[in-house]
């Protein structure tokens, strides 16, 4: 038995490790909420009814009252409003008698073992919400649910939502046992509050050691202020009324993943480098080989003949100029299908005897744009910060023409 408790222990504490390195990865994308960036905060109360049929064992649920609430209702990877996503709705509660109690849902299915998967939802008209992770209790574990009653006619934001809170054993049957009323006040806006689960549970409620192993390295994760880097991918301006982004599709553009580097040698070294073609696979990370160059690069319209990939499963594409201003700015579309295409600009900025280069980049066309950009940011900056390593060492070696 203590051996499977610690194979159990290093597992859970493996994949929480792994989950919080997946947080900090997002949070070069997303540094402020790697996930729920953007939100509806809500307010209500909760009519507890008790269990008269029986006690469910965390006394918050099994006596009857009423407490105040104070929520949030997001989309989870922030997809857009066409789109499927993960809903959340993050309580806050504050029971008589005892500090406030965060319980946060997610949309998961109903009935076995749907209540335990995270499942994407267009809208909350049809979706049920559970803890996914059960509380522990005087008498085992104890799942929570919610369903929708009624929803306000138009958003969130005009009306009352009303849902039902039940509770269950994690294969039992669920029991109804209250009722959650939420509305957005005069205003639909975000809310800066930070729910913790964690540490802050209902009053006869506690984590089971697992779950606190699995959830805590990423909740730390996410509130560590975002590293210091020469990330700046750019986050879309938040909107006036959060509440569109939740019931309405989006509109507008994201600005390009950039990263930047002061290099220890001169605009003109590192512009010879960039000016030979022929030298792209030394310092361009992903690019395998050089095929052919245009006499005419980097002027525009010239193109480079390039592979990716690793031999033997190597493509072969090109990469075309569509703006350049010598010594100063590149800009080029990069193809490498099937993954599509992307553009790339590369900007010099004169420091003296050193020379600050800076790369921004995203995808314009193809598979890859298809990716959220909230997970193609990380995956390209980290990318290119090493491209820019590259290039900074060949300048200092003297490469170019």
């Amino acid at each position: 038995m203590t051996q499977q408790l610690r194979i159990d222990s290093a597992v859970t504490g493996s994949a929480g490790r792994a989950f919080a390195a997946l947080f900090r990865l997002l949070k070069l994308a997303r540094p402020d909420r790697p996930i729920h960036p953007e939100g509806l905060g809500l307010s209500g109360t909760l009519a507890r009814t008790g269990n008269p049929a029986g006690p469910c064992g965390i006394d918050w649920l099994d006596s009857p009252g009423t407490d105040q609430v104070v929520a949030r209702f997001s989309r989870s990877v922030g997809l857009p409003q066409a789109l499927p996503d993960i809903l959340g709705l993050a309580l806050r509660i504050s029971p008589s008698g005892g500090g406030p109690a965060d319980v946060l849902f997610a949309s998961t299915g109903w009935g076995l073992p749907g209540r335990f998967l995270l499942m994407p939802r267009l809208d909350v008209a049809g979706a049920t919400m559970t803890t996914l992770m059960p509380y522990r209790g005087r008498r085992g574990p104890v799942l929570l649910g919610l369903r929708t009653r009624s929803l306000p006619p138009g958003s969130l934001s005009s009306g009352e939502w009303v849902l039902g809170l039940h509770w269950a054993k994690p294969g039992g049957h669920w029991r109804e046992c209250g009722e959650l009323r939420l509305h957005s006040g005069a205003s639909a806006t975000d809310i800066p509050l930070r729910f913790d689960p964690l540490e802050n549970q209902p009053p006869g409620a506690d984590a089971y050691g697992w779950t606190r192993r699995l959830r805590k390295p990423s909740y730390q994760a996410a509130r560590r202020p975002a590293p210091p880097a020469v990330v700046h991918p750019g986050q879309p301006a938040r909107p006036k009324n959060p509440a569109e982004i939740l019931q309405q599709s989006t509109t507008g553009r994201n600005s390009m993943s950039t990263v930047s580097l002061l290099c220890n040698s001169s605009p003109a070294d590192v512009w010879r480098v960039i000016s030979d073609g022929w030298l792209y696979s030394g310092w361009v990370v992903g690019a395998s080989r050089i095929r052919d160059v245009d006499a005419e690069w980097p002027q525009l319209g010239a193109q480079l003949h390039h592979s990716v990939g690793t031999w033997p499963m190597v493509i072969d594409d090109s990469t075309r100029v569509t703006a350049v201003e010598p010594g100063r700015s590149l800009e080029l579309v990069a193809r490498g299908w099937p993954m599509g295409e992307a553009k790339v600009e590369i900007t010099l900025e004169d420091r003296g005897n050193q020379c600050r280069v800076t790369i921004a980049e995203d995808a314009i066309r193809g598979p890859g744009k298809l990716m959220p950009k909230f997970l193609r940011d990380p995956l390209i900056s980290a990318r290119n910060r090493e491209t820019l390593r590259r290039l900074e060492l060949m300048a200092i070696g003297g490469a170019g023409k």
